[in-house]
């Protein structure tokens, strides 16, 4: 997540991208995912630094605090956790920590990438990108919740790129899940592809959905039944997709409405009461859709969306999105309606 600062406008006609505001990130960045019932993922990083040096060195160094397995009821299987809003109610995290204190291991991870790690039966999966000879080799890795020795490493894409459009993003940013059944592990790298791999890192089927990105990759994939869903969202083109999690094919789609623009959202599940309904976010509308066909439920649109990144949160019967990053740099904060 980016917080704008001092946003300035790039106007270049080369990018035929229109008004696109050049953003700094903050300073330092934290991000806590816990392991007393949760994992906890400790990064710091600064972009005074050297970028791809100073990573390497410390942003993917992986940190987990204590050694408590979590429970089944407690696994932590998909980006933002169990219900998808990063809820962990019976936590108790450590406030305090240091090289020496409440750190239970720390393996290193290999090359650069912006994925949230995710849990379940005493494995935490990681994706990440290594730079290789002529591109990248974007990767799915294994690890041990109580020792922290790396369990499998596995290749599921070799592509040209050698780093993201962007500086400020990775090639592995959407963070994968992991299939109800421990069994296969499910990973999406925007239009580089997405794949099933096995709990022994075999690679059980890859399929891809090209599109253009200003930015690169960006939403997670989520599981619903037995249906992979991705939101793709592209200046080219931009879809719902739900694929067979058996056999990678594809089972519906449905288009976004026109205009459409790039967006970078994971959907949201959510129950009603009376049914279950898909929530995705695309850059200039959020829509409701029936996870099992496709069908759109409801729409709503709105004026400035571009570039939207937020996955959106429900409760007390309300749905609330972040919507534009236009303005950020004004208020300091979200638009959320």
């Amino acid at each position: 997540f980016f917080q704008a600062h001092d946003g300035k406008r790039d106007r270049s006609p080369s990018r035929g991208l229109g008004d696109v505001y050049k953003r700094q990130p903050l300073q330092e960045c934290s991000i806590n995912i816990k392991i007393i019932t949760r994992p906890l993922l400790t990064c710091r990083y600064s972009y005074n630094d050297p970028v791809r040096t100073y990573l390497r060195k410390l942003l993917l160094t992986l940190c987990l605090i204590t050694a408590t397995v979590p429970a089944a009821a407690d696994d932590w299987r998909e980006f933002r956790g169990p219900t998808g809003q990063g809820h962990a109610p019976n936590a108790n995290p450590p406030i305090q920590w240091s090289e020496t204190e409440n750190i239970s291991w720390k393996s290193k991870v290999p090359g650069r990438g912006w994925s949230s790690p995710v849990i379940a039966d005493g494995r935490l999966w990681i994706t990440t990108s290594v730079e290789v000879s002529q591109g990248s080799s974007l990767r799915l890795l294994a690890y041990d919740t109580e020792t922290g020795n790396q369990l499998t490493n596995s290749e599921v894409f070799r592509v040209e790129d050698s780093d993201a459009p962007n500086p400020k993003n990775s090639l592995a940013s959407p963070t994968a899940v992991i299939d109800p059944n421990n069994e296969r592990v499910y990973v999406h790298f925007g239009a580089y592809g997405t794949a099933a791999v096995s709990i022994d890192g075999a690679i059980l089927w890859s399929t891809h959905f090209p599109y253009i990105s200003q930015h690169g990759n960006g939403g997670s994939p989520i599981i619903y039944e037995d249906l992979l869903i991705l939101s793709i969202d592209g200046y080219d083109t931009a879809y719902v997709v739900a694929i067979d999690s058996n056999t990678g094919d594809e089972r519906w789609r449905t288009t976004r409405s026109e205009p459409v623009s790039q967006a970078y959202s994971t959907p949201l599940l959510i129950n009603t009461g009376s049914s279950a309904q898909l929530v995705s976010v695309a850059a200039f509308r959020t829509t409701a859709h029936n996870p099992l066909t496709g069908e759109e439920i409801w729409s709503v649109g709105y004026r400035d969306g571009f570039s939207n990144v937020p996955r959106p949160v429900f409760g007390h019967g309300m749905i609330s999105v972040s919507y534009t990053h236009l303005r950020a740099h004004e208020t300091d904060s979200d638009l959320v309606c």
